[in-house]
């Protein structure tokens, strides 16, 4: 019951209440099926391993974090208590998969969610295409005068309609709620496609073509749709990560590279160029994010309050440099105390070195060989090639974010919990020595931040120099 409850609560915040419900989310539904969930979690949660990893710790502190910085920059307490109670959702993510995805299969079950939700997207925006969409006057880019897009074209749910850099009008895919914005879902998608492949059974050709490459081209296709230039980046680096293994890391450069050309020749990007000088308006605002750090270092701006205080009413469009200019060094440690023992522990179960064969312990409570068999049915190898696709999908869900403000969405989160699943299994096993003491989390999470930050100035610097 718990895992029902909470892969519908997922479901709930992807695609929204009213997608689910239709009328009945005027009732709250959301908020009646989260209390639901709490409560059904609560008990397992004693027993669970969830409360004893950093990322717990960290997630309380950055709930504080959004709740002072508001408190404090922007002096309104009820706005406080609103930032605090919206970071909490997408915070719950880790709990609920810490404490109700504790096998392989109920980990499947909770790709299966993903990847309905990413389907059900891509096939309301394949239907809305096929419907028709309205065409508009191309834009002069050399004329003053500006031709508005037409009403209807603003309209269509799944569909973000948009100019090119030439003027011309083009569509991009998007979803609901969390992910209505075409780069969102952009991000969403390139952390799934590594997942899917969580199908994958060894000599089933049959089976992997349908469950594991046809569902994988589909989303590859919905990416394409999105024409987000940061998913494509992200699809790239998700290449380069997984084929340097296999063949190397220069030989991987080279053939992601011609992958890029390919893409651009393709029109990925919805006739957008990807350069420095493409790129002017975006770095601009990760300055402008700096300078709001620089003035408000310790608690931030205020959560969410980083467009009201710059002159082009935007946000940053980098997850690093609005976690930091919104909630201060105080909100931007606590995340990177979630980021760094959730990619130190990704790495460590991807790694065949820092991985034993199970151990066959039978266990104190209960003394019976079918618990020994229980224990020891994950092998050292399907640990590996479980945390290898977590590392995969935690590279897109990175390398997009470092092009958007998307710090506190509940994918990370998702991610974090299902990273940390994987690890406790192999630690149940003996397969893997223990998680990092908080004691050695706190410095490395304070090292991590101040890196951070110190890499989006020399990177301003350089792309400042290069212009």
């Amino acid at each position: 019951m718990g895992l029902f409850l909470s892969v519908l609560y997922f479901v709930t915040c992807y695609l929204t209440p009213a997608t689910i419900f239709g009328p009945l989310a005027a009732a709250r539904v959301e908020l009646i099926l989260a209390v639901l969930v709490l409560l059904i979690s609560l008990p397992a949660l004693a027993r669970s391993f969830t409360l004893k990893t950093p990322q717990s710790l960290a997630l309380i502190g950055l709930a504080l974090a959004a709740f002072l910085s508001v408190l404090i920059a922007v002096r309104w307490p009820t706005g406080a208590v609103r930032a605090f109670l919206g970071f909490i959702p997408n915070a719950f993510a880790y709990f609920l998969v810490c404490l109700h995805c504790n096998s392989k299969k109920k980990l499947q079950t909770l790709v299966l969610m993903l990847l309905f939700v990413c389907l059900f997207v891509i096939a309301n925006g394949c239907i809305a295409f096929l419907r028709g969409v309205p065409d508009a006057p191309r834009h002069n880019m050399d004329s003053l005068e500006v031709v508005p897009l037409p009403l209807e074209a603003t309209t269509i749910p799944y569909l973000h309609a948009m100019r090119s850099e030439a003027g011309e009008l083009f569509y991009r895919l998007r979803g609901l709620g969390e992910i209505n914005d075409p780069n969102d879902f952009g991000q969403l998608l390139v952390c799934v496609i590594p997942l899917v492949f969580i199908f994958w059974r060894r000599k089933r050709v049959f089976r992997n073509l349908v469950f594991v490459i046809l569902p994988a081209c589909v989303l590859l296709y919905g990416t394409f749709l999105t024409h987000s230039r940061g998913a494509l980046l992200a699809l790239l680096a998700i290449a380069v990560v997984a084929a340097r293994r296999r063949i190397g890391t220069l030989p991987a450069l080279l053939i992601s590279g011609g992958v890029f050309v390919a893409a651009m020749a393709l029109n990925f990007t919805g006739g957008r160029g990807i350069s420095a000088e493409a790129g002017t308006d975006r770095t601009g605002l990760w300055g402008a994010g700096l300078q709001l750090l620089k003035s408000h270092p310790l608690f931030g701006v205020g959560l969410g309050s980083m467009p009201d205080l710059t002159d082009s009413h935007l946000t940053a469009h980098n997850s690093v440099v609005v976690c930091a200019a919104e909630l201060g060094f105080f909100g931007l440690y606590f995340w990177c105390m979630f980021l760094f023992p959730t990619l130190r522990d990704a790495l460590t179960v991807a790694s065949p070195e820092k991985v034993n064969e199970a151990e066959q312990i039978i266990s104190e409570a209960r003394q019976f060989p079918l618990a020994t068999k229980e224990i020891a049915a994950v092998d050292k190898a399907e640990i590996n090639r479980l945390g290898q696709l977590l590392v995969l999908s935690l590279t897109g869900f990175l390398v997009a974010g470092w092009f958007l403000s998307r710090a506190f969405v509940m994918t990370f989160f998702l991610l974090g919990g299902m990273v940390e699943v994987i690890y406790q299994m192999a630690l149940e096993r003996g397969m893997i020595v223990p998680r990092l003491r908080l004691g050695r989390v706190f410095p490395y999470a304070g090292g991590l931040a101040v890196s951070l930050v110190l890499m989006m100035y020399l990177m301003l610097r350089i792309l400042n120099l290069i212009r």
